[in-house]
């Protein structure tokens, strides 16, 4: 008889401790499709048995797919965690944990025009410049496209130059597209000389791109309070209704969904995005900063497993 109950509870402990298996939903932020399919490689490795199909595109459109479309997600890794804050909890997540930094750039390459003068005290003119054309990202599907608007508003002000917002925003309406990486074969083809983007995707892609004072970056926690001067109205998920973001600090967000239809292999995933050697150098190495450790403000709400290797606040 104890060699039975034995039995039993070595067979029931095994199947506990089984890897994930099954196919899991990602939807992500087209700025990480780099790196996550770097990451994937190496999850692999470790859960061989999970089947993971990633869908990229603008963050507030991957949220947006969730909420309106009712399409079948699992993880969702935004650009910015506030779109998970303000237009997924609580209704389809509890949770939402920081885990990268990021800062907005202008990449080029060398047959962009004027690009040999271009300098962080004159990019504007470079770009108004009606012989030169730049592209940038739409703020209502995309976080870096509304990013550029902030760095649009905070330029005008840091560079004590009335009307440069409206001056950008009106040039050059034909090359906005619903994300960034979007903007990637436009400058490629020679289409436009210059794009507003993140600096990773920029390293990423081995484009040449210029560093920005940190007032106009949003890089800089210790900035935060100054981002917020700048403020943007945002289509909402009604007729009619609005959302309303302002400027702050480029932190990326990643949760799992309350109607995730395979949660133990989200965990795994999300233990190995945030904690494990191999995620973390290569977030590094494709251009993010990590939030060491990552933080969320609903700890008490995480997975057990997510909980120790995430601080609140």
């Amino acid at each position: 008889m104890k060699k039975f109950i034995l039995f039993i509870f070595m067979t029931f402990n095994a199947c506990s401790q089984e890897k994930p298996a099954g196919k899991l939903v990602v939807f992500h932020a087209g700025s990480l499709s780099v790196p996550l399919k770097k990451i994937l490689a190496e999850f692999s490795k470790n859960s061989p048995r999970v089947n993971v199909l990633c869908e990229a595109a603008g963050s507030v459109e991957c949220a947006r797919k969730i909420s309106e479309l009712k399409r079948p997600c699992d993880v969702l890794v935004s650009a910015d965690y506030t779109v998970i804050d303000k237009m997924l909890m609580p209704d389809y997540t509890e949770w939402n944990i920081k885990f990268a930094a990021n800062e907005m750039s202008i990449a080029y390459q060398k047959k962009s025009r004027r690009n040999a003068e271009l300098s962080a005290t004159n990019w504007y003119e470079v770009l108004l410049d009606p012989s030169v054309i730049y592209a940038r990202s739409d703020p209502n599907t995309d976080p870096c496209g509304y990013r550029t608007v902030f760095m649009m508003q905070l330029s005008e002000k840091y560079y004590s130059k009335h009307g440069l917002v409206e001056a950008m925003l009106k040039k050059d309406v034909d090359f906005i597209r619903p994300k960034e990486t979007d903007l990637l074969a436009l400058l490629e083809s020679g289409s436009v000389d210059y794009i507003f983007i993140y600096k990773s995707v920029a390293m990423q892609h081995g484009l040449k791109f210029l560093i920005l004072p940190d007032e106009i970056n949003l890089k800089n926690n210790a900035m935060a309070g100054y981002y917020q001067n700048a403020i943007i109205s945002l289509k909402g998920q009604k007729p009619n209704e609005t959302i309303i973001i302002r400027g702050q600090p480029i932190i990326y967000g990643i949760t799992i969904l309350k109607n995730a239809s395979n949660y133990a292999a989200a965990v795994a995933f999300l233990e190995y995005v945030l904690s494990s050697e191999e995620s973390l150098k290569i977030l590094e190495e494709t251009g993010h900063t990590i939030l060491k450790p990552p933080v969320c403000e609903s700890k008490d709400k995480l997975p057990d497993r997510i909980k120790k290797i995430v601080a609140e606040r």
